[in-house]
């Protein structure tokens, strides 16, 4: 295959070849915004050469999450908050929230040009108009992480865990842990691939390993606590058998005050994901038995990295494994 030039990068950054050896030979002259497009354009081509040093600063890596008010991604932001003090201080990761539920809304922000962007890191839940907008700015050249849950399964690198091995793991220890035999469900919200991979393993696991302790029924809690709440409690009055708990998504605070209230003297078996302060405390108190927790910290890392190797400010090679997840319990807080 032939090396890029000037010719490849200007179709590719929509600009004229002269714009583009303006602003590879540093004559100046050229907006901000037209050199970010030829910066980027460059780098996804891999053109054989080191680019001006003073176009660094021009570099903005954008992070879009959804659910602020949830200690996951309070983790997640504070996360790219540490790191990017860490970094040249001439990048900018700039860290927004949008609203879950509002897909155009996020295809939006995504598609958005208001500002120049070097990398687009998402943490925000699928639909097709989401999928479509990802697709067109990755088309474009623009560098897009899916950090935690996939955005597109078509477009983006993904940093997460293994979400399927979570779900098989959640059910490995309440098959060999439950305290008793009975019922087992599960909660969890359907719009996020990565909370159906979790069940699909959780499901396939009790499939494979049929027994007393069998996995009857499934609940759509949407991550909202009064939802989450309500499910729970209808499965303790649907299954009186009930034997353990498996929570794939969040809410994890209104799960435990029911157990806490409900069904102490059931000593349900019960497996989340996430430590928090609720988790913590509910471990300590022997209300919760495991904790999966994913390590945003890592996928913050992770996802930055991919950037910076995307836009050429490391020759570093990020992994490409899925993030290990932690397995938590009480003796080992």
């Amino acid at each position: 295959m032939s090396k890029p030039n000037y010719r490849d990068i200007a179709r590719q950054a929509g600009v004229g070849t002269a714009t583009v050896e303006r602003v590879l030979n540093g004559r100046g002259g050229v907006r901000p915004e037209l050199v970010e497009k030829v910066v980027i354009a460059a780098r996804s081509l891999d053109y054989p050469r080191t680019l001006p040093h003073a176009h660094r600063g021009l570099l903005r890596i954008e992070v879009l999450m959804v659910r602020p008010e949830t200690s996951f991604y309070q983790r997640l932001s504070t996360a790219f908050e540490r790191i990017a003090a860490t970094l040249d201080p001439l990048v900018v990761v700039h860290r927004s929230f949008t609203e879950e539920m509002k897909p155009e809304e996020i295809a939006r922000r995504i598609l958005s040009t208001d500002l120049p962007r070097a990398g687009l890191i998402l943490a925000v839940p699928s639909s097709p108009v989401i999928q479509a907008a990802v697709e067109k700015v990755a088309t474009q050249g623009l560098p897009v992480v899916n950090v935690v849950t996939r955005a597109s399964d078509r477009s983006g690198e993904f940093v997460g865990i293994d979400n399927y091995a979570a779900g098989r793991t959640a059910a490995l220890f309440i098959s060999r842990m439950a305290r008793r035999q009975g019922a087992v469900v599960a909660i969890c919200h359907p719009i996020y691939q990565v909370h159906r991979d979790r069940i699909r393993g959780f499901s396939d696991y009790f499939l494979e390993h049929p027994g007393a302790t069998s996995f009857q029924w499934l609940g759509f809690g949407l991550d909202e606590e009064h939802l989450s709440a309500e499910l729970l409690l209808s499965a303790l009055k649907m299954s009186p058998d009930l034997a353990a708990l498996y929570n794939a998504g969040g809410a994890n605070s209104a799960l435990i005050g029911v157990l806490r209230r409900h069904a102490r003297e059931r000593d349900i078996f019960f497996v989340g994901h996430e430590l928090t302060d609720y988790t913590r405390q509910a471990l300590q108190d022997d209300v919760m038995d495991v904790v999966l927790d994913q390590a945003p910290e890592a996928q913050a890392r992770r996802s930055l990295d991919l950037v910076l190797r995307r836009i050429g400010l490391t020759d570093i090679e990020p992994d490409r494994a899925p993030i290990r997840f932690i397995t938590i319990t009480k003796e080992g807080l």
